[in-house]
């Protein structure tokens, strides 16, 4: 006979998850799937939350009728699932964002850039089946803009995709994110994702979604914007 873990419990019996979303409510800031709550878990608090989930998901696989006892394939299948959502897979809903050094912008660049394809990966919200895509960021800075490292935009994307997500707007939250660390004139981001959703269920097609989120000069000048999407376009036929 298995032991099965226990939800960790305060002494008043309460489960670490309910804790966090107490702190949440009385500061009325939203848990939604793809928000971040890194603020509200005091130390050591991630941990217990793996083991509560560990136990939780046991109970689901034994409500898939599915013996976890005898069978050598799942005994162990309810740790790693709660260990590759919460530290992993999920891991951007419960981290803080990464540091991301920002440098003036020293030589007044005022010129198109275009970073990516950065590879994303993430799980749709609604079935949490897998996300997998890249994106292209534009951007048009001026003198007052901050610049960043490559691996940064590709550091910010698995931050904000590694939870869980709907594709349009994951995107618009990379889009804050950038204008907020950047302060560029304008921003493009465009994405291009298969969802597994649809390849595993329901229609079982293998459709890819592209969406994209426009912000400042890309939204007013036509030009530039069709400069950045024709940019985009000669790369994926080359």
């Amino acid at each position: 006979m298995i032991d099965k873990p226990q939800p960790n419990k305060s002494e008043s019996g309460e489960l670490v998850s309910s804790r966090v979303r107490e702190r949440l409510k009385l500061a009325r800031k939203r848990f939604h799937a793809n928000d971040n709550i890194s603020g509200f878990l005091e130390p050591g608090e991630l941990e217990e939350l793996q083991i509560e989930v560990e136990a939780r998901f046991k109970e689901v696989l034994e409500s898939l009728v599915i013996d976890i006892e005898s069978d050598h394939n799942t005994q162990d299948t309810a740790r790693r699932v709660a260990k590759m959502y919460l530290t992993e897979v999920f891991k951007g809903r419960y981290v803080e964002p990464p540091p991301v050094t920002e440098f003036p912008n020293a030589e007044s660049l005022n010129e198109l850039m275009i970073v990516g394809p950065i590879t994303v990966r993430s799980a749709c919200s609604h079935h949490f089946c897998p996300i997998m895509g890249r994106l292209w960021i534009g951007l048009m800075p001026n003198e007052r803009s901050n610049l960043i490292g490559l691996s940064k935009y590709a550091r910010l994307a698995e931050w904000i995709m590694s939870r869980p997500q709907i594709q349009e707007e994951a995107i618009s939250q990379m889009a804050e994110v950038l204008m907020t660390k950047v302060r560029p004139d304008g921003l493009a981001i465009v994405m291009e994702a298969d969802h597994f959703c649809m390849q595993w269920r329901g229609v079982k097609d293998d459709a890819v979604m592209v969406n994209s989120a426009m912000r400042g000069s890309f939204l007013k000048d036509h030009t530039l914007r069709s400069e950045f999407l024709s940019l985009l376009n000669l790369r994926n036929r080359g």
